[in-house]
């Protein structure tokens, strides 16, 4: 080796980056504002939009002694949803007490017999029980089965035991579980599964929700070991 050679000592010479110029500086700083700006913009017009849209639908029901704007020079925002949340829970309070139970299965009688109406009000009917009769029902687990073919995991909310004629078919110790479509969690399929198959993970329903509705981009932090050493089952 002559003395003006360098000698190697195995280290990969690594390229620095070119500096960024102050269009690309600014491009990039105004991509991130935007980006945390989006989703507040958007919460704000949804709203805006919901509340706009009640207003106009309920406060031209009432009589004028009773809209703001008789007495203001303006309209006040957000009064019609006043309006309907009062009378919404007007109508929960009497539908609770005898009368009110009487008055719901009269409705139910008189439209489920109606054609072309009952069609519809089946379908409102449906969601409606589903919501009255399942107050303790709601997902409280998140877990993994293996789906649709081993080696490959998804994430559900599970929906509880098999009960009734399922669990005379399968046997105790089978659990569904719900599996919500990405990103667009309004779908899904409900698989019932053999609990010692079934991997339950410690996140919440929200933080599962995350992920399902990110299509997988936001994942929740855990700072403890590695997937291999969780327990599949109970």
């Amino acid at each position: 080796m002559s003395d003006n050679e360098k000698p190697d000592y195995g280290i990969v010479a690594v390229e620095t980056p070119p500096k960024q110029g102050i269009l690309g500086w600014l491009r990039a700083r105004f991509v991130a504002g935007m980006l945390i700006a989006l989703p507040i913009v958007a919460t704000f017009v949804i709203l805006q939009f919901l509340i706009n849209f009640i207003d106009s639908r309920v406060v031209p029901l009432l009589p004028p002694s009773l809209r703001p704007e008789t007495y203001l020079d303006y309209a006040v925002p957000g009064f019609g949803l006043l309006i309907l949340l009062v009378f919404l829970t007007f109508v929960g309070a009497i539908a609770t007490n005898f009368l009110g139970k009487f008055l719901v299965n009269l409705t139910d009688r008189v439209l489920t017999r109606v054609p072309v109406v009952r069609s519809v009000y089946s379908v409102f009917k449906q969601i409606r029980d589903v919501f009255q009769n399942n107050t303790a029902g709601q997902y409280k687990e998140v877990a993994m089965v293996e789906y649709p073919r081993a080696g490959s995991w998804v994430i559900g909310f599970v929906a509880g035991p098999v009960k009734g004629e399922l669990r005379q078919r399968l046997g105790e110790d089978y659990i569904g579980i719900f599996v919500p479509t990405t990103p667009n969690p309004t779908s899904g399929f409900l698989l019932y599964v053999a609990e010692e198959k079934v991997m339950r993970l410690n996140m919440t329903v929200e933080e599962g929700a995350k992920i399902i509705f990110s299509g997988g981009l936001v994942v929740p932090d855990f700072p403890q070991a590695a997937p291999e050493s969780m327990p599949v089952g109970k």
